[in-house]
């Protein structure tokens, strides 16, 4: 296949920081995404107790304890977006955080903002990751500001030349018109990072409630996943961004469905 698997936060729907990096290296897989606390009840069906990775020192040293001794890394600091209500320098201290926890790369959404408002906020957490060692990743969505590819890269222009690349949710690129030409097209040094999942090629009612807890295993939809993963640059992380919230739901274990997330990417991309 050529490239390493990651395990998305909302791949794992819950589960705590040091069971997501422990799932993830009993699966082979070599990353992980990863939030400060954990997402809102309807994205914990299975009823995980509360996490804070703000509030809990020594949840901090075990994740980090863990994520050495898997040889995991944590591919994408989540949750750092910036919005109409919030400035972009008050991220500071979870910047900190995620810095210390030894994440790549913090990656950004826009929730709306109005698009000069957004490019320049954009900027200052760029600024902020280079400051502390990580790399910027701003991801686009058809319903958010930053809408498309090119729009992306035009906020990657804004903020300057090397300190800022796209990240490509799959979902994302083929919704908001994305070809597979166009990845095969684009400098592999814009590519920060890439989201894995499958959906049907138009949308189904609302859009960010099957953005959240909608999409399909790679193989199961009408996106084309092997073309769109032939056309990456060779070994780049593919975050698997799968939240099975019927398996869940079911009562199926975790470790169950996301071994099928897992095994069945593969599978199809070899």
């Amino acid at each position: 296949m050529g490239h390493p698997l990651g395990l998305e936060l909302l791949t794992v729907l819950g589960l705590g920081p040091v069971e997501h990096v422990t799932l993830a290296a009993d699966l082979g897989c070599k990353a992980v995404s990863m939030g400060l606390a954990q997402l809102p009840e309807r994205f914990n069906p299975h009823g995980y107790p509360a996490w804070s990775l703000r509030e809990d020192a020594g949840l901090r040293r075990e994740l980090k304890a863990v994520l050495a001794d898997q040889g995991i890394s944590i591919s994408i600091a989540e949750g750092l977006g910036v919005s109409p209500d919030l400035d972009a320098a008050d991220r500071a201290a979870d910047m900190d955080l995620f810095a210390d926890l030894g994440a790549l790369r913090v990656n950004a959404v826009d929730m709306g903002t109005e698009r000069d408002r957004a490019l320049d906020q954009l900027a200052v957490l760029a600024g902020m990751a280079e400051e502390r060692g990580m790399e910027f990743s701003i991801e686009f969505c058809p319903i958010f500001t930053i809408r498309s590819l090119p729009e992306a890269l035009d906020a990657v222009r804004h903020i300057g030349e090397g300190k800022a690349t796209v990240l490509i949710d799959s979902m994302h690129f083929f919704r908001s018109g994305g070809t597979v030409r166009q990845i095969a097209e684009l400098d592999p040094a814009l590519i920060g990072h890439v989201q894995l999942s499958d959906a049907p090629r138009k949308a189904e009612g609302d859009y960010m409630t099957e953005a959240m807890s909608g999409r399909m295993i790679p193989g199961q939809g009408e996106l084309p996943m092997r073309e769109f993963v032939e056309a990456l640059p060779r070994g780049q992380v593919l975050g698997l961004e799968v939240p099975l919230m019927a398996a869940a739901q079911s009562g199926r274990p975790a470790r169950e469905y996301v071994g099928e997330i897992v095994k069945r990417t593969r599978e199809l991309l070899v």
